[in-house]
Protein backbone atom coordinates (compact mmCIF):
# COMPACT_ATOMS: atom_id res chain seq x y z
CA UNK A 1 0.00 0.00 0.00
CA UNK A 2 2.93 1.94 0.75
CA UNK A 3 3.98 1.54 -2.81
CA UNK A 4 0.49 3.07 -4.01
CA UNK A 5 1.21 6.38 -1.80
CA UNK A 6 4.50 6.60 -3.45
CA UNK A 7 2.64 6.18 -6.87
CA UNK A 8 -0.03 8.83 -5.95
CA UNK A 9 2.66 10.92 -4.47
CA UNK A 10 4.54 10.99 -7.96
CA UNK A 11 1.33 11.59 -10.04
CA UNK A 12 0.66 14.15 -8.13
CA UNK A 13 4.15 16.02 -8.43
CA UNK A 14 4.36 15.14 -11.91
CA UNK A 15 0.56 17.16 -11.95
CA UNK A 16 1.66 19.89 -10.54
CA UNK A 17 5.14 20.19 -12.34
CA UNK A 18 2.86 19.81 -15.83
CA UNK A 19 0.42 22.80 -14.12
CA UNK A 20 3.20 24.94 -12.98
CA UNK A 21 4.76 24.25 -16.56
CA UNK A 22 1.37 25.79 -18.00
CA UNK A 23 1.12 28.54 -16.45
CA UNK A 24 4.50 29.85 -16.61
CA UNK A 25 3.76 29.28 -20.36
CA UNK A 26 0.46 31.36 -20.18
CA UNK A 27 2.01 33.94 -17.72
CA UNK A 28 5.14 34.67 -20.38
CA UNK A 29 2.37 34.51 -23.09
CA UNK A 30 0.75 37.03 -20.94
CA UNK A 31 3.43 39.01 -20.34
CA UNK A 32 4.49 39.29 -23.92
CA UNK A 33 0.56 40.72 -24.71
CA UNK A 34 1.20 43.54 -21.75
CA UNK A 35 4.56 44.45 -23.51
CA UNK A 36 2.98 44.70 -26.77
CA UNK A 37 0.15 46.48 -25.01
CA UNK A 38 2.58 48.93 -23.50
CA UNK A 39 4.59 49.74 -26.26
CA UNK A 40 1.11 50.33 -28.56
CA UNK A 41 0.14 52.77 -25.66
CA UNK A 42 3.19 54.51 -25.96
CA UNK A 43 3.28 54.94 -29.73
CA UNK A 44 -0.34 55.91 -29.48
CA UNK A 45 1.06 58.59 -26.66
CA UNK A 46 3.15 60.19 -29.03
CA UNK A 47 1.05 60.06 -31.77
CA UNK A 48 -1.73 62.83 -29.32
CA UNK A 49 0.93 64.72 -28.34
CA UNK A 50 1.55 65.41 -32.08
CA UNK A 51 -1.84 65.22 -33.20
CA UNK A 52 -2.40 67.50 -30.18
CA UNK A 53 0.25 70.32 -31.30
CA UNK A 54 -1.05 70.05 -34.71
CA UNK A 55 -4.77 70.70 -33.67
CA UNK A 56 -3.12 74.07 -31.36
CA UNK A 57 -1.56 75.19 -34.26
CA UNK A 58 -4.58 74.87 -36.52
CA UNK A 59 -6.53 76.95 -33.58
CA UNK A 60 -3.78 79.34 -33.31
CA UNK A 61 -4.04 79.83 -37.34
CA UNK A 62 -8.04 79.91 -37.32
CA UNK A 63 -7.85 82.27 -34.54
CA UNK A 64 -5.37 84.60 -37.04
CA UNK A 65 -7.64 84.22 -40.14
CA UNK A 66 -10.97 85.13 -37.82
CA UNK A 67 -9.35 88.21 -36.57
CA UNK A 68 -8.65 89.16 -40.21
CA UNK A 69 -11.64 88.63 -41.56
CA UNK A 70 -13.33 90.58 -38.81
CA UNK A 71 -10.72 93.30 -39.29
CA UNK A 72 -11.63 93.27 -43.33
CA UNK A 73 -15.23 92.72 -42.80
CA UNK A 74 -15.17 96.05 -40.56
CA UNK A 75 -13.14 97.79 -43.36
CA UNK A 76 -15.89 96.44 -45.42
CA UNK A 77 -18.70 97.85 -43.47
CA UNK A 78 -17.35 101.57 -43.52
CA UNK A 79 -17.05 101.31 -47.66
CA UNK A 80 -20.18 99.84 -47.50
CA UNK A 81 -21.61 103.32 -45.17
CA UNK A 82 -19.31 105.24 -48.02
CA UNK A 83 -21.25 103.87 -50.35
CA UNK A 84 -24.34 104.47 -48.64
CA UNK A 85 -23.79 108.19 -48.42
CA UNK A 86 -23.10 108.69 -51.87
CA UNK A 87 -26.30 106.69 -52.86
CA UNK A 88 -28.27 109.13 -50.53
CA UNK A 89 -26.00 112.01 -52.20
CA UNK A 90 -26.97 110.97 -56.04
CA UNK A 91 -30.95 110.78 -54.47
CA UNK A 92 -30.59 114.07 -52.88
CA UNK A 93 -29.19 115.69 -56.11
CA UNK A 94 -31.87 113.61 -58.43
CA UNK A 95 -34.70 115.58 -55.69
CA UNK A 96 -33.08 118.53 -56.37
CA UNK A 97 -32.91 118.30 -59.71
CA UNK A 98 -36.61 117.26 -60.24
CA UNK A 99 -37.61 119.99 -58.37
CA UNK A 100 -36.06 122.48 -60.92
CA UNK A 101 -37.17 120.91 -64.01
CA UNK A 102 -40.45 121.10 -62.33
CA UNK A 103 -40.26 125.10 -61.77
CA UNK A 104 -38.67 125.55 -64.94
CA UNK A 105 -41.67 124.17 -66.60
CA UNK A 106 -44.07 125.91 -64.47
CA UNK A 107 -42.02 129.13 -64.80
CA UNK A 108 -42.65 128.47 -68.48
CA UNK A 109 -46.03 127.72 -68.32
CA UNK A 110 -46.58 130.44 -66.70
CA UNK A 111 -45.00 132.86 -69.34
CA UNK A 112 -45.94 131.22 -72.11
CA UNK A 113 -47.84 134.08 -73.75
CA UNK A 114 -45.41 136.28 -73.09
CA UNK A 115 -42.45 133.98 -75.17
CA UNK A 116 -44.96 133.61 -77.87
CA UNK A 117 -45.76 137.63 -77.91
CA UNK A 118 -42.57 137.90 -77.96
CA UNK A 119 -41.32 135.47 -80.46
CA UNK A 120 -43.94 137.07 -82.74
CA UNK A 121 -42.63 140.93 -82.16
CA UNK A 122 -39.01 139.67 -83.00
CA UNK A 123 -40.61 137.82 -86.42
CA UNK A 124 -42.17 141.09 -86.84
CA UNK A 125 -39.50 143.05 -86.38
CA UNK A 126 -37.08 140.97 -88.79
CA UNK A 127 -39.98 140.95 -91.45
CA UNK A 128 -39.56 144.74 -90.61
CA UNK A 129 -36.09 145.09 -91.17
CA UNK A 130 -35.32 142.78 -93.89
CA UNK A 131 -38.12 144.69 -95.88
CA UNK A 132 -36.45 148.11 -95.00
CA UNK A 133 -33.03 146.36 -96.26
CA UNK A 134 -34.88 145.11 -99.61
CA UNK A 135 -36.04 148.70 -100.77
Amino acid sequence: MEALLYIAAIITAAAFAVLVVFVVITLKTTQKTMNNVSNTLENLETQMQGITTETNELLNKTNDLADDVNEKSDKLNALFDGVKSVGETVNEFNGSLRKLSSNISKAASKNQEKVSEALKWGNSIVDFWKKKKNK
